[in-house]
């Protein structure tokens, strides 16, 4: 539904995350999660049906009812009875996050000019893991030819830039400032 852009840092609601919280410890099945926003992903007029204010709570109860996994039923219910499905991939999102920080995993961007090989990409992840003090690493690589070379790691709220690119406009500005 919402197209992932790396340059952007997206602020999820409080209630969100809240909400991703409850439904982490609802234990509902994770293949049922994804199977939900698969359904959404795919029928996105399911999603504007439980969305929209004129359709009466009852008649969203029939629809999460007949389309929806059993097991996240009721929190789909909930959902659209607090009027919180606007935050629903909002909910999803943190729900991932939740499940990772439970799990000690940390999600991390590489973005460079060439994929990395195993060896690289292993001394970022332990790089990564002992400096976040995590267990496991996912690794997610962007290619962007305008670094020049080197790379920039995102993990967490923190940015490594070493790429050319980078250097070349701390040079910039450290010559610009004298």
């Amino acid at each position: 539904m919402t197209a992932k852009t790396s340059n952007t840092v997206k602020f999820v609601q409080p209630a969100a995350k809240r909400y991703a919280r409850v439904l982490y410890e609802l234990e509902i099945p994770k293949a049922d999660i994804e199977k939900t926003k698969e359904i959404f992903c795919q029928v996105p007029e399911v999603y504007e049906v439980l969305l929209n204010p004129v359709i009466t709570a009852k008649n969203k109860y029939s629809v999460i009812e007949q389309i929806f996994p059993k097991s996240i039923c009721n929190f789909l219910k909930v959902t659209c009875e607090n009027q919180r499905m606007d935050m629903l991939w909002d909910i999803f999102e943190s729900y991932d996050k939740y499940c990772e920080e439970q799990q000690q995993v940390m999600t991390a961007t590489l973005i460079c000019v060439d994929e990395p090989d195993e060896e690289q990409a292993e001394k970022m992840k332990t790089f990564i893991m002992d400096k976040y003090h995590k267990s496991k690493v996912n690794l997610e690589v962007e290619k962007d030819p305008s670094l020049l070379g080197g790379f920039i790691l995102r993990a967490g709220s923190d940015e490594y830039d070493w790429s050319i690119r980078g250097r070349m406009n701390r040079l910039e500005q450290k010559l610009t400032w004298r």
